[in-house]
């Protein structure tokens, strides 16, 4: 099974941010926004790091390590509900809505098993992808 490591980085948030997906101790994806934004924030690049995982696993059972239990709890929790509802929630905005219409039908159709880990709490591959992420933040690419 494949198992990624993801994290997204802005500084300051909202500022220049950058994700990275890391696969064996070594970064397999690093991005920013795609439509060239210079502001970000740190949720938006943690969904497409959680995007790219998702993309690379191409359909094949992966494990996808991420320290944004936000991410966590809007693919398995909230956006089944938000979908039905047609993208509308209570209270409000749902707010990153164009990475969620894109990532959910991803997680939909993967066999994706996502696992929240505390960041910066010496995760090893938690770590690297948080250097890697701010590696791409600062413009660096493979």
């Amino acid at each position: 099974m494949i198992t990624y490591y993801t994290d997204g980085s802005a500084s300051p948030n909202p500022g220049p941010g950058g994700y990275a997906v890391i696969q064996e101790g070594k970064p397999v994806a690093l991005g920013t926004e795609p439509n060239g934004a210079r502001e970000t924030t740190n949720i938006r690049m943690e969904g497409y790091a959680l995007m790219a995982a998702l993309k690379l696993a191409a359909g094949e059972p992966c494990t996808v390590h991420t320290d944004s239990e936000f991410w966590v709890n809007v693919l398995t929790k909230w956006a089944p509900g938000w979908r039905e509802n047609g993208w509308k929630k209570r209270g409000g905005e749902i707010k990153n809505l164009d990475i969620v219409q894109q990532l959910y039908p991803l997680y939909e159709k993967s066999h994706a098993k996502l696992v929240w880990v505390r960041g910066h709490n010496g995760d090893i591959g938690n770590e690297l992808a948080d250097t890697w992420a701010n590696k791409a933040r600062q413009g660096i690419r493979l």
